[in-house]
């Protein structure tokens, strides 16, 4: 199986500590103890068992993306969880986008004309 997360660290199950629907199972990724809490029907159907060896895909819970709509437009922006987290940003809330020069990216669209498009190429 393919999959776009970059965080994947090979390990080994070393402990299982079931419940009654989460498990947590232990995992030394090369001397270093992870704990990863899953379902126990997840557990089962992985045929989990102290030694198996796996791959723990760690998701990213670091950085937020946020969009905003403004008319036809949509901005996106990547800040800190913790930055939204104290925002309470909700979805459908009203958000205000301050937008920095040095960071816009300027493209001129494939259906302008084509002297438009000549005159924008750098020399």
């Amino acid at each position: 199986m393919k999959l776009s997360a970059r965080n994947q660290i090979p390990a080994r199950v070393t402990a299982i500590n079931s419940g009654e629907a989460i498990a947590n199972v232990v995992l030394d990724a090369g001397g270093v103890r992870l704990v990863a809490s899953i379902t126990v029907e997840a557990v089962r159907d992985l045929g989990l068992v102290e030694g198996s060896p796996v791959t723990a895909v760690i998701k990213d819970t670091v950085m937020a993306q946020v969009e905003i709509q403004a008319g036809p437009h949509r901005f996106v922006s990547l800040l800190s969880r913790e930055a939204a987290d104290e925002l309470a940003l909700e979805p459908g809330m009203l958000a205000v986008a301050a937008v920095k020069a040095t960071n816009v990216a300027v493209e001129i669209p494939a259906s302008a004309p084509a002297a438009n498009r000549q005159s924008a190429r750098p020399a």
